[in-house]
């Protein structure tokens, strides 16, 4: 039997936008939130498509896919914008970072990679695409006085806007589950070029 990982597709962040992150989960932190998992910094990526259990024999077909989805793509620019949760900051299960910049460009790697992915037998992505960054994940409900100060909170939590995100390469990352926490190890990684690469 073929060994099984856990694996996802991402853009990974250049550490200083993962040090300005670890600042606002700390501010989100000092408003004493019970149960929420925060995300480690080194954890901390753009998912482009979540593979789940995936038999190592087929990392080469997806390397692949990936280059092929990577072609005709030239590398481009985001950053920071809002906070937020899902699925509402009056009932917080996921806290957010948001994205701007050139949200077209992103959009469109992420549906070569889906339809490159799914063309392999993958599963298909079954809710929108709504780019964001984790910073936590609340386990429990919060109580209501925690809920407001939260809520508040993110209103006037604004992410330093200046600094880039250039999206250069797309990573096929193992996830490890930890009783502390997922561990994340980069296993193969594509670079965006303007050349095309097969078909689109």
């Amino acid at each position: 039997m073929s060994e099984v990982i856990r694996a996802f597709v991402a853009i990974e962040l250049p550490e200083p936008v993962k040090a300005h992150l670890v600042e606002l989960m700390s501010r989100l932190r000092w408003q004493g939130l019970s149960g929420v998992r925060w995300v480690r910094p080194e954890g901390i990526h753009l998912t482009l498509k979540f593979l789940g259990n995936v038999e190592v024999t087929m990392l080469d077909a997806i390397h692949k896919a990936l280059e092929r989805a990577a072609g005709g793509q030239e590398p481009f620019a985001l950053h920071l914008e809002g906070t937020g949760a899902f699925p509402r900051p009056a009932n917080p299960r996921v806290l957010w970072v948001g994205l701007a910049g050139d949200l077209e460009a992103l959009g469109r790697i992420q549906r070569r990679v889906e339809e490159g992915l799914v063309a392999l037998g993958l599963p298909p992505e079954e809710r929108p695409f709504s780019p964001h960054l984790t910073l936590g994940r609340v386990q429990a409900p919060l109580p209501p006085a925690q809920r407001q100060r939260l809520a508040v909170t993110l209103e006037g939590l604004t992410p330093e806007v200046s600094l880039a995100i250039p999206a250069r390469a797309v990573s096929l990352m193992r996830s490890t589950l930890l009783p502390s926490g997922a561990v994340y190890d980069q296993l193969r990684q594509v670079t965006l070029s303007s050349a095309r690469s097969g078909p689109p």
